[in-house]
């Protein structure tokens, strides 16, 4: 009977399959993924940097309810296309008040705040319709009004100052369509009213990215100088090998600090760089320890009586056996880029507020240790954290095993 021989890559994948603990991982991290790249559309708050909250709901526990009443606001707001708020978010046409109770008298609102016992009234007009605010000269609404009330017709001055009108029956019919909204808050509220969901969800896609963004610049410089210091060795070696030292040795937090002074600047675009920057010595050492004992390979010897160049040996024949090891590395790196990012934002040298960030979550829970209902500010961003972490190292353990040539054949 024929064997059939099958490609190193089918014992690798089939080893991995096996590793169950690999399996979650890699499962965990492709839905964080997934969540990442489809960002706003499937947050429960869509808008942007997911921060349309009211201070009145802080510090909510899981699974809280709330009333809301959207009060329109006297502009125009751009209505996005799919694309524009998959990356951008949709920004709201209303302000949010949360209330306990409501009723109506003719055109007049009366509303019970939530966490009161006192009635606040509103003019149904100026909660529906966007109106013109400032002076004018249209002699049709005296006093500078924007508002006149006609038996069953209601006339406005729109934002641009125009004027419109809308009957009475149509001015209650979108209030109880559009301006009441019932809000579920399935892990939540922080400290300023806003939806723990949503931000948690956003921070996933921060981190994915700087860790991803990091993870690809350490491998271009550690890729870069390990290939040379251990193709070439001699001085270019000892050169190379000096500057890894000299970056070794310099803290993360200060290099961040260096950069963030070197460009007089703070945010996503100095994370990318410093989180980068501080990891492409890990890669470096791999690649030269590899390259040293790859380049006394009797193929490379072939390729040189062959009379290829030295770029050509390094790109077609030495980085390729690199791959299984570049990937293990790289998963480690990934799990190191989201901790350090995290650090960083916890001590306001990486994203910046409002933007959420697991890290300037904790920060803010942080503060609120000690107060009543602040448990879950702290535990939920620290258990997102921690399960992306986890799940990059058992699949970089996983990636580690399945490219072990003695278990290849098992």
């Amino acid at each position: 009977m024929q064997l059939r021989h099958q490609s190193p890559n089918y014992y690798i994948r089939r080893r991995l399959l096996k590793n169950y603990p690999a399996v979650a991982g890699l499962a965990i991290i492709l839905l964080a993924t997934l969540v990442a790249l489809l960002g706003y559309t499937v947050m429960p708050d869509d808008t942007p940097n997911a921060n349309d909250g009211a201070i009145q709901l802080q510090k909510q526990l899981p699974g809280f309810k709330a009333t809301m009443l959207r009060i329109r606001k006297n502009a125009e707001i751009e209505e996005r296309s799919w694309l524009g708020e998959l990356f951008f978010g949709q920004p709201t046409p209303y302000l949010l008040e949360p209330i306990a109770a409501y009723r109506l008298e003719d055109l007049k609102l009366y509303i019970t705040p939530y966490g009161e016992n006192t009635e606040k009234a509103y003019d149904l007009p100026g909660v529906v319709l966007a109106l013109f605010i400032g002076d004018h000269q249209n002699s049709s609404f005296p006093n500078n009004q924007n508002v006149v009330v006609e038996g069953d017709v209601v006339r406005y001055l729109n934002v641009a100052g125009q004027e419109e009108q809308i009957s009475r029956s149509e001015l209650l019919q979108r209030f109880e369509e559009d301006h009441l909204e019932e809000r579920y808050y399935l892990l939540g509220t922080d400290k300023s009213g806003r939806d723990m969901l949503s931000r948690l969800m956003y921070g996933a896609r921060i981190s994915l990215s700087i860790g991803l963004v990091s993870v690809l610049v350490s491998l271009l410089l550690g890729v870069t100088f390990g290939a040379m210091a251990g193709y070439f060795g001699g001085w270019t070696d000892n050169l190379i090998m000096w500057l890894m030292s000299v970056v070794w040795s310099i803290p993360g937090i200060m290099l961040v600090i260096a950069i963030s002074l070197a460009l007089q600047s703070r945010g996503v675009f100095v994370a990318f760089i410093a989180v980068g920057l501080t990891m492409w010595v890990d890669v470096a050492r791999v690649v030269r320890g590899e390259i040293l004992s790859i380049k006394e390979k009797l193929y490379i010897e072939a390729a040189r009586a062959y009379g290829l160049n030295n770029r050509q040996i390094i790109w077609g024949h030495v980085l390729p056996n690199l791959a299984g090891s570049l990937i293990v590395i790289a998963t480690a790196n990934f799990a190191a880029a989201i901790l350090l990012e995290a650090g960083l934002s916890f001590l306001g040298l990486s994203v910046q507020p409002p933007t959420p960030s697991w890290g300037i979550m904790i920060y803010e829970g942080y503060h609120a240790i000690g107060t009543q209902n602040s448990w879950h500010l702290v535990v939920f961003p620290a258990v997102a954290i921690s399960l992306m972490v986890l799940s990059f190292n058992l699949l970089g353990n996983g990636l580690r095993d399945a490219f072990d040539p003695k278990t290849l054949i098992k």
